[in-house]
């Protein structure tokens, strides 16, 4: 083997060391989780001011993106630098704030002034740390483990698997929370406008349904009549009663079976045709939640129906698609 690949040999089985290890860190954490952690959510969903997320060096990295996450799933956070707290920056922290302090062992020192100042105003501090018999821990109202057998850092040094733990355990407790709030897709849309994400998640079917010249047809009329609106409006007629209540839908599909099984199809009344119970959807449904059973169903198009079931719209993939609702 050629010195160069036999580097990239190494290479690979290291990234799969790496791998392994912090993917079994966080299942072996996963296993751990006890009766603590709904305690922390507990307190995350009562609180009324902010969340606080401090840490220093590399758990102040993991804390930035914890505090970001929880506010982007509902829960107003700030990251507050522990250094930083005691020049000034503790000014951010309220009485009806809850803190999540981040550190490997719990013994950091620049933590500490931190901590106390938060003691004395009555915040409840959330930790998550690797140290279970540490200071802070000590002086946490509830202590996430966040232990790991070693680093994976051939020295172990360089925190690695440790601020993956750390992050996952973030990612825990902010989904947790936002279940137990009922945080809903409106609500993340909400606080996510921008991009293909934020139109995906804002855009609702009465956006893109087509409501003028619908292709309607009552129940008595015949497959002859049928085929112009198919030819005319898209591949789909909608059968309705007098009150425009949705009492099928006919598909171009439809046409065809009938076509390679009788020749007089144009005289078969549509009732006999029509899909009686054929899916339907709602102006304020989802446009991705349309697309979803567009898909699933293997249809192109749906009728839009109001509570009472009669018909305001009719909606299709393709204009669902080029809206963007996927």
């Amino acid at each position: 083997m050629s010195p160069q690949a036999d580097a990239a040999a190494r290479a690979l089985e290291r990234g799969r060391q790496v791998l392994e290890q912090e993917a079994g860190a966080v299942a072996a954490l996963a296993q751990r989780l006890d009766r603590r952690f709904p305690d922390a959510v507990s307190l995350l969903v009562a609180c009324r001011g902010r969340i606080v997320v401090s840490g220093v060096g590399k758990s102040g990295v993991i804390a930035r993106k914890i505090a970001a996450t929880l506010t982007s799933t509902g829960s107003p956070a700030t990251y507050l630098h522990a250094v930083d707290s005691v020049h000034g920056d503790l000014g951010i922290v309220g009485r009806d704030d809850v803190a999540i302090l981040l550190s490997k062992s719990g013994e950091t020192d620049e933590l500490f002034p931190l901590v106390a100042f938060l003691k004395r105003l009555g915040v409840p501090v959330i930790a998550i740390t690797g140290g279970l018999d540490s200071t802070l821990a000590r002086h946490a109202d509830v202590t996430l483990d966040a232990a790991i057998a070693a680093e994976a850092c051939p020295l172990d040094l360089a925190p690695t698997t440790s601020t993956t733990v750390a992050l996952a355990l973030g990612d825990a407790l902010a989904v947790a929370v936002f279940e137990a709030k009922g945080f809903k897709a409106e609500d993340f849309a909400r606080l996510h406008p921008g991009g293909a994400l934020g139109r995906r998640l804002l855009l609702l079917v009465r956006d893109v349904m087509v409501t003028q010249n619908l292709p309607t047809l009552g129940p008595g009329a015949n497959m002859r009549e049928c085929v112009l609106l198919l030819a005319e409006r898209r591949g789909t007629a909608v059968v309705v009663d007098g009150s425009g209540i949705v009492l099928g839908v006919v598909t171009a599909g439809d046409l065809t079976r009938l076509m390679e099984r009788r020749t007089d199809f144009l005289d078969v009344s549509v009732s006999e045709v029509m899909t009686r119970t054929p899916k339907v959807t709602k102006p304020d449904e989802l446009g991705s939640t349309a697309v979803n059973r567009l898909e699933q169903h293997g249809i192109m198009a749906m009728p839009v129906v109001d509570d009472r079931g009669a018909l305001v719209g009719v909606v299709h993939l393709h204009d669902l698609l080029r809206a963007g609702a996927a």
